[in-house]
């Protein structure tokens, strides 16, 4: 048995730390349903800020609001705005099973919003049987994800654009500072 990625949220922030409850991590559900996570499933949780590992298991918050918040014992690893990666795990029989295995994952915007929904694709290539690439969920295509998580370059754009710049200067300012 080999105990793989499942699915996961890289880089959303803490909202809330709870040392009082009862124990777990709370999270939104309609980010949960999207990535594929669920209420009382184990996660591992990897803190970005302080390189603390964790693991706990989920209850859903409210619907929508996009919360991050440790309880219990949990709440002692985080600060409120530490980035953290929450990974759920699946175990299979080997290797060959890594070519239907689409693990979901979720990247972040600093409000929690979801940036990117992605997949890792486990394939055989030329140079060799398993090789891997992250894809766009919607698009499934390489192209369409971007490697620098957390920015949100919308409000980059309107940012510039209310500092009276021009939309190619923009366009050319992103291009060469947010592409793959």
């Amino acid at each position: 048995m080999m105990k793989v990625i499942r699915a996961k949220f890289h880089g959303i922030r803490v909202t809330s730390a709870d040392l009082n409850y009862h124990g777990s991590i709370t999270l939104d559900p309609e980010q949960c349903a999207l990535a594929g996570i669920y209420p009382m499933e184990f996660v591992e949780i990897w803190n970005k800020s302080s390189g603390a590992r964790i693991s706990t298991y989920v209850i859903f918050g409210q619907p929508g609001s996009r919360c991050c918040i440790l309880n219990g014992a949990a709440a002692r690893t985080c600060q409120t705005g530490d980035e953290v990666i929450i990974a759920a795990a699946d175990y299979i029989k080997g290797p060959e099973e890594l070519y239907t295995l689409k693990p979901r994952i979720l990247t972040f915007l600093p409000d929690n919003h979801v940036d990117q929904v992605l997949y890792y694709d486990v394939f055989q290539s030329e140079q060799r049987p398993y090789d891997f690439r992250i894809m766009d969920a919607d698009k499934h295509t390489v192209d369409s994800c971007h490697t620098w998580p957390n920015v949100d370059v919308n409000a980059i754009r309107t940012d510039l654009k209310a500092k009276g710049w021009a939309e190619a200067d923009i366009d050319s300012f992103v291009a060469s500072h947010f592409s793959l």
